[in-house]
Order: structure tokens, then C-alpha cells, then sequence
């Protein structure tokens, strides 16, 4: 059924709920997960030290993603890590197609706060444009308030697969 799930990820608890669930589906399907940090370069001005910006979130990236692989790996799943730079969901899109994803698996929580109002959810604007089926993973109260990140909320995720593929009504 899936071969190729896609999980972007910016470190978040919200992502790492993602790439739990993300990877439970590629060991059942025998999927290859592709881990993928989008270096968000909107908010930088080319005179605040862009190239010192863009290099710091490459660098984090680096890291995210390869702490994404290790733990699908130690789960006995195949993994892929990737670092873009652009606009979040613009990206995660293009590289959806690039892999040609069979899924994408997001966190329905990433960055918060009153910027999280003003722009939009990278997550639902994912979801309204992407053709490939997309599962959302929302995570429980107790992780919202700051537990551990990183904990598997699989019976927390909800499926928003439907009416995200082109050309289908939501239901």
C-alpha cells in the first residue's frame, strides 16, 4: 500500500509524534521513510546575515534529520534524511512529488504561538494542496504541556486523507 512515506520534521514534539507513527506504518508496509527539515528562509533579510541563517538551519536540519533515520533504523526501517531550503509547505510539496510519496505524516503542532495564527499552519496548508494522502498525528494533552517529546500518541493520530488527494471532495 505505501512505499515511500514522507515525514517532515522541525524538531518539534509534534514531529517526533509524526515519524513514531510514520515509522509503525513503514514497518507494516516495508516502506522506506523519508525524513525531511525545510530550512524556513521567509522571515530572513538578506542584510540580518542570511547566509549565516540559512547555514545555522542547515545545521540543525542536519541533525533533526539524522536523529529521524537513526530512530527509524533502530526500528529495522529504511530511512532517508534530506535538508531544502524555502518555503515550508511549497517544499514539502515539491519533494513529495520528487520521492513521489506514497503519504505524508505530520504533526498537527509544530511552532506556536502567535505567529502559528498570523501565517498558517505549514500542516494544513499540506493538507489542502498536497496530492498524496496526508495523515495528520495530534498530540495528547499531557504531551502539549511538555512531557517528553517524542512519545508515540498512535491512538491520537487522525487520518486527513480524504479530499487531500487532487481532484476529490473533502468529506
Amino acid at each position: 500500500m505505501y512505499e515511500t512515506i514522507l515525514v517532515p520534521t522541525d524538531g518539534s514534539a509534534g514531529a517526533e509524534a509524526a515519524l513514531g507513527e510514520a515509522v509503525s506504518l513503514a514497518g507494516t508496509f516495508d516502506a522506506t521513510v523519508h525524513s525531511l527539515y525545510v530550512a524556513d528562509t521567509s522571515a530572513a533579510q538578506p542584510e540580518t546575515g542570511y547566509v549565516d541563517i540559512v547555514e545555522s538551519f542547515e545545521r540543525i536540519g542536519e541533525e533533526t534529520t539524522a536523529e529521524a533515520v537513526e530512530d527509524a533504523e533502530r526500528a529495522g526501517v529504511e530511512a532517508v534524511g534530506a535538508v531544502r531550503v524555502g518555503l515550508p509547505h511549497r517544499t514539502i510539496l515539491d519533494y513529495a512529488e520528487e520521492v513521489d510519496a506514497d503519504l505524508i505524516v505530520m504533526g498537527t503542532h509544530g511552532r506556536t504561538g502567535l505567529e502559528r495564527y498570523l501565517l498558517g499552519s505549514v500542516t494544513e496548508k499540506v493538507v489542502r494542496t498536497a496530492d498524496a494522502p496526508v495523515l495528520t498525528v495530534r498530540l495528547s494533552d499531557e504531551d502539549e504541556g511538555g512531557d517528553e517529546a517524542g512519545e508515540e500518541n498512535e491512538d491520537e493520530a487522525t487520518d486527513d486523507s480524504a479530499g487531500t488527494a487532487a481532484g476529490t471532495e473533502e468529506n
